[in-house]
């Protein structure tokens, strides 16, 4: 099988004044060697489908199974554990550690999956040098552009070696040459065991994607792919 991800008929509803569906019954197959754009209004359920994807939420009902193993949202020690090793997350505002330097930054989420300190340093490094961020290591995100604290938080998402890769608007808050620039040092980190999938209203970069996924009242429509 190619598929890395499965979600059935997924529901996410939020209760604020009234309650507020915003996925209706998502059925969709994501396959590994790909990078897939989830395209669509503020309100959308992008940013919903994404957390589901994470498990960072639940959904109300519906089904995700991840390498054909449905997900069971009590139990959420596995799943932080699943997180961690297995997902990378890129968020529109960095959520870099303010207190912690680039290097810190980066090997501490390879601590958070069991790794030693030492090995997780030097990940770290290899991977400052990947970014372009070598000369950068012992600032801080307080003294970084956000092009640069952007390229830290995907140095960050990749030190797990993730097969999965979830982006919410990763150049939502750059200009566009430094979203440029962001964009195609993601989409070098694809690979035939590894899946990215990532959130825009951009549709030049969307455009770039293996598969334009749109999302229309609560649900997916393929546009391509």
């Amino acid at each position: 099988m190619n598929n890395i991800i499965e979600i059935s008929n997924l529901n996410k509803s939020f209760d604020a004044l009234k309650k507020v569906r915003v996925l209706k019954k998502i059925s969709y197959k994501f396959k590994k060697g790909k990078i897939y754009s989830l395209m669509g209004p503020s309100g959308s359920g992008k940013s919903t489908l994404l957390n589901l994807l994470s498990l960072i939420d639940k959904p109300n009902s519906g089904s995700i199974s991840i390498d054909n193993k449905q997900i069971d949202f009590n139990n959420s020690n596995k799943n932080d554990i699943l997180r961690a090793k297995k997902i990378g997350i890129i968020y529109q505002q960095d959520n870099l550690l303010p207190d912690f330097t680039a290097l810190e930054n980066i090997y501490l989420a390879s601590l958070a999956a069991g790794n030693k300190r030492k090995l997780s340093i030097s990940k770290a490094k290899v991977l400052l040098k990947k970014v372009g961020l070598l000369n950068r290591s012992e600032h801080y995100p307080s003294e970084l552009s956000g092009g640069e604290k952007q390229r830290i938080s995907i140095a960050r998402a990749l030190i797990n070696n993730p097969q999965i890769i979830l982006a919410d608007e990763p150049t939502g808050s750059l200009d566009l040459k430094t979203a440029k620039g962001i964009f195609d040092i993601l989409k070098k980190q694809i690979n035939s065991n590894r899946i990215i999938i990532f959130a825009t209203h951009n549709r030049f970069f969307a455009n770039k994607s293996d598969c334009l996924l749109e999302m229309i009242d609560g649900n997916i429509k393929a546009i391509n792919g």
